[in-house]
């Protein structure tokens, strides 16, 4: 495993230290169901911006209330894991709000990272800008998307 897994509390803890071995620490967030190439290198660009990648996942309760009750497909445990095999993410944690606002708020990043397609709200944003950080809007990755990837896997089993 290439990433850690942590409580908010460790985390918190951990970018303390970063701080003071003057890391620069990213944060991106996201639901993360179902892997895809997009994914990753959205990660690896996260990861070009710092030293330290924090990926905070949206719990399986805070995928249902975003995507709706099928979902996730993949739980919190099993996304939380993965993440954690990819080079590019040092850190996961789970948050069960829908934003993970309150979160930003206490780890403070360096890079807040949100996909262009929030341009129009990042949570955290003013938080992390107050405290000097900035934010980074990176372009989608086209033709890669869990909801895609579920329609096609869908329409694929509608058609056999």
């Amino acid at each position: 495993m290439v990433g850690e897994i942590y409580t908010h509390g460790e985390l918190r803890r951990a970018r303390e230290r970063w701080k003071r071995e003057g890391k620069v620490v990213v944060f991106t967030n996201g639901c993360y169901d179902i892997l895809h190439p997009g994914h990753i290198r959205t990660l690896e660009r996260c990861k070009e911006l710092g030293h330290i990648l924090i990926l905070a996942l949206n719990s399986d309760e805070s995928v249902a209330l975003i995507k709706g009750p099928k979902r996730p497909i993949v739980n919190e445990n099993d996304r939380a894991s993965l993440a954690a095999a990819l080079e590019a993410v040092d850190a996961i944690t789970l948050f069960d709000e829908e934003t993970p606002r309150e979160l930003i708020s206490r780890i403070l990043p360096d890079v807040l990272v949100k996909g262009s397609d929030w341009s129009h709200f990042v949570a955290g944003r003013e938080e992390v800008e107050a405290a000097g950080g900035k934010v980074v809007l990176l372009p989608i990755e086209p033709g890669h998307s869990t909801t895609a990837t579920v329609e096609e896997i869908v329409s694929r089993r509608k058609a056999e």
